[in-house]
């Protein structure tokens, strides 16, 4: 007896992609997340050119995405040439990677997922029963947006960001113009966390290894060494001896395995559970009151991460932006040489790493980008050999929107993986 559930394209993530699901006696076989998305070689596309180029580049990976990409190729080609960043450029900087966050976070949250947990279809349908949530949701997108544009010149592929600092200082009445509004979601996002953890989650566990960014002085994401779960800390430089990516013959998108050949997680969840510490007053207290303190080990619940990620960053960005004062040159002086740098931040997705080998000439020699979704791809196939089981019990649109739920949960980014879905569950003999 065969049976097939086919989703051609699924909805609500970035990218094109497929599952297969072969099933005998009742029990899943074969398990495939087929990306299908073509391969976009930006790491050729980088060999050869000067390194002038590369955060501009680079920012084109992904249109949800640009700043982590931008930062990750600036810093550590900034770390290839011996450059140290004053305080005033890492604050400016932060501001404009943790808006990306706010924006990114409140897309998945309230666009994205929120509709799989309430029974909606899409966001629209969920306005429909919800308007006052959605709205909420899209004022506090367009507050990021707001503050990448102030500080990037624009919203999408910001192009202020340079080897060295910036091309000019942001304005710093232009970013306190935009207090109030931060304030405002502030409190929106706080409220809107309360609505959030009373959504009806799967009860579905899972024990991770969790990987991300740390600095014990903040809530890591745009610099600091890296943490697991299961090795503790190690440095950037390390991360390609303990991490590796394999070629699978059914996808177009790298895996990532740690040095035992096991999947791993990056992403919310990890950062969440591996840097809780670090979070400020006010996120700590909003999860102790709802009850979301760590371990968080449910997939399905990396929305309230993400959550309390968007508080804190709204708490952050309102303390830079007093704290931020552009004095001097909004660049620093520095020599082209010959050089190797690496440097991991997080994405809103997850850990993203790059590395870069730059010759004499300031030309790339070679490039290597690691980014979250692809790490998180054989964690998503395990997961869904632990959730099939489940799903074979149930009426075929449940089976396949349980599925979707799934991989919709890590808030993949397949073009970013393919430097979702197709669902087809058959019976084989």
């Amino acid at each position: 007896m065969s049976r097939s559930i086919k989703v051609d394209a699924i909805a609500r993530l970035e990218g094109e992609g497929g599952l297969i699901i072969n099933v005998k006696d009742g029990k899943p076989v074969e398990i495939k997340l087929d990306i299908y998305e073509p391969p976009r070689f930006f790491e050729g596309f980088l060999e050869g050119r000067s390194y002038k180029d590369v955060p501009d580049i680079t920012a084109r990976i992904c249109g949800i995405c640009p700043v982590p990409h931008q930062t990750s190729a600036t810093t550590a080609i900034e770390k290839a040439f011996g450059i140290d960043i004053p305080e005033s450029m890492y604050i400016l900087r932060k501001i404009l990677f943790l808006a990306e966050f706010v924006e990114s976070h409140v897309l998945h949250v309230f666009m994205l997922q929120a509709p799989d947990l309430t029974g909606h279809d899409s966001v629209i349908s969920l306005a429909g029963d919800a308007p006052d949530k959605v709205k909420a949701a899209l004022r506090m997108k367009k507050i990021g947006n707001e503050v990448m544009k102030t500080i990037g010149g624009r919203s999408i592929h910001p192009v202020n960001l340079k080897i060295g600092g910036f091309y000019s200082w942001t304005d710093k009445q232009a970013l306190m113009d935009l207090i109030p509004d931060l304030e405002w979601g502030l409190e929106a996002i706080t409220e809107e966390s309360r609505w959030a953890a009373t959504l009806p989650f799967p009860d579905f566990e899972v024990d991770y290894e969790y990987v991300a960014v740390h600095n014990k002085n903040e809530y890591g994401v745009v610099e600091g060494d890296i943490i697991s779960s299961r090795i503790g800390i190690i440095t950037e430089e390390e991360f390609e001896q303990n991490y590796l990516e394999k070629h699978v013959s059914h996808s177009n998108a790298l895996h990532s395995y740690n040095s035992e050949d096991q999947p791993y997680m990056v992403g919310p969840l990890a950062r969440y559970n591996l840097n809780y510490a670090q979070l400020g007053d006010k996120a700590k207290a909003l999860a102790e009151e709802l009850g979301i303190v760590p371990p968080l080990n449910n997939p399905f619940k990396g929305l309230l991460a993400r959550a309390i990620e968007t508080l804190e960053a709204f708490d952050q960005i309102i303390k830079l932006i007093k704290a931020y004062d552009p004095q001097g040159s909004s660049m620093v002086e520095y020599e082209v040489k010959a050089g190797r740098g690496s440097s991991a931040t997080e994405a809103p997705r997850g850990l993203l790493y790059h590395r870069y080998t730059i010759n004499e000439d300031g030309d790339v020699v070679n490039a290597k980008i690691v980014p979250p979704t692809a790490q998180n791809l054989a964690r998503m196939e395990s997961d869904l050999w632990q959730l099939t089981p489940q799903v074979l019990q149930k009426e075929h649109e449940e089976a396949t929107l349980d599925c979707e739920h799934l991989v919709r949960s890590y808030d993949p980014c397949l073009s970013c993986a393919t430097h979702f879905l197709k669902l087809d569950i058959e019976e084989i003999e």
